[in-house]
């Protein structure tokens, strides 16, 4: 049996993701594709309490390091309860967040480098890769206005500076610029329309 591809779906605080989410989803069920959905941290139940303890404004500040640990511990539940047994089965997989996310918010946003984000994903999937992945590039600033008309209360890294933000958008960048046969950047500062037809082009490029 042929395995299932990997799709991760990355950016920054407000870029419009889970509307993206869905738009792949119909896509590859649209070339007859089974596909199972995730993400990250989460997608267990036990990974799922480490995204409420990340998350929670509540936790407060957290070393760098911890944050970037329990991130890879949530991953390693989502791969073997989740992502490899679909894969195995044939089964496409979007996944909101990867391991770029933590190449991004740990080793840009909280500066650590790319060094022990590299390192852990050489113990975990040392022997997996996304297929694909998505960027939803958005300034900051439009990208936080969106979170604020929401209505919803902020998560811990909503409630992060702005510099903070810049330095997770600057390293998406920079990892797109280092792999892009494996990155697609999509500008998702456009109206989710437009946003979605990026999307699906992209897929239609590297995918069909």
């Amino acid at each position: 049996m042929t395995r299932g591809r990997l799709i991760t779906l990355e950016g920054g605080e407000g870029a419009g993701k889970s509307s993206a989410v869905e738009a792949i989803r119909g896509w590859l069920i649209s070339k007859g594709r089974q596909v199972v959905v995730t993400r990250e941290p989460g997608g267990t139940p036990v990974a799922e309490k480490i995204r409420h303890l990340l998350l929670d404004p509540a936790t407060g500040d957290l070393a760098p390091m911890s944050e970037l640990l329990l991130m890879f511990a949530a991953r390693a539940e989502n791969l073997d309860k989740v992502i490899r047994p679909a894969l195995a089965a044939g089964q496409d997989v979007i996944c909101d967040r990867f391991t770029d996310a933590s190449l991004a918010y740990q080793g840009g946003g909280r500066q650590l480098g790319a060094e022990p984000v590299l390192a852990l994903a050489d113990i975990v999937h040392p022997d997996l890769q996304a297929d694909l992945t998505l960027v939803l590039d958005v300034p900051v600033a439009i990208g936080m206005a969106r979170v604020h008309q929401r209505g919803e209360d902020s998560n811990r890294f909503e409630q992060t500076r702005s510099d903070f933000l810049e330095r997770v958008r600057l390293a998406y960048l920079e990892q797109a610029q280092r792999l892009p046969e494996r990155y697609a950047i999509v500008d998702a500062a456009q109206d989710m329309g437009t946003v979605r037809r990026s999307i699906i082009d992209q897929l239609e490029e590297r995918l069909a």
